[in-house]
């Protein structure tokens, strides 16, 4: 019986490569997702519009006017989400450690983004029909003034409780650096 000896990993001698915690880089040395999610189809106009109705409580559950209606138009919003998964089309929002995006296409190019330092606080804001979804628009502000939002975000309070923490975690960094 012979025994093999293993090797440690290699390394190429980059900071980022040895971390005292593994998957965490400091913002200084790389720009690392944290959390990605996708907007719902509650983030556009006729996915609102139809959650509105599907939310329609007349009848004796399990058959209401709303059940109806969202059983009648599956392949309606079957082709509204694939047409947001379309390769032009497709959207994320991403949380790194040092902002937060919204990325296009399929080679994800950031489109828009808020530092961390942009920001004091982050809101939940459930328009018409969202609610059905069980989804919401994260409204980043700074003071009373809204410097960006993510819209249709499924069970936005995870992603806002995400959001805040990274936020807090960079702010106390920065602040004794």
């Amino acid at each position: 019986m012979s025994t093999a000896t293993l090797a440690p990993p290699a390394s190429s001698g980059r900071p980022h490569d040895r971390s005292s915690i593994a998957g965490v880089v400091p913002p200084a040395t790389a720009e690392t997702t944290i959390m990605s999610v996708w907007p719902s189809v509650a983030s556009t106009g006729a996915g609102q519009f139809f959650g509105g109705l599907f939310l329609i409580d007349i009848g004796m559950w399990p058959v209401t006017i709303g059940n109806l209606i969202a059983l009648a138009s599956i392949p309606l919003m079957l082709m509204l989400y694939l047409t947001m998964r379309l390769p032009w089309a497709i959207t994320r929002y991403r949380l790194t450690n040092r902002r937060v995006t919204i990325d296009r296409g399929i080679s994800w190019k950031v489109e828009q983004y808020v530092d961390f330092d942009r920001f004091d606080s982050v809101e939940v804001q459930v328009r018409p029909g969202q609610d059905w979804y069980h989804s919401g628009d994260l409204v980043f502000r700074r003071g009373t003034t809204e410097t960006f939002r993510l819209a249709g975000v499924r069970r936005p309070e995870v992603f806002r409780q995400a959001c805040l923490k990274v936020q807090q975690s960079y702010m106390s960094v920065a602040a004794s650096v």
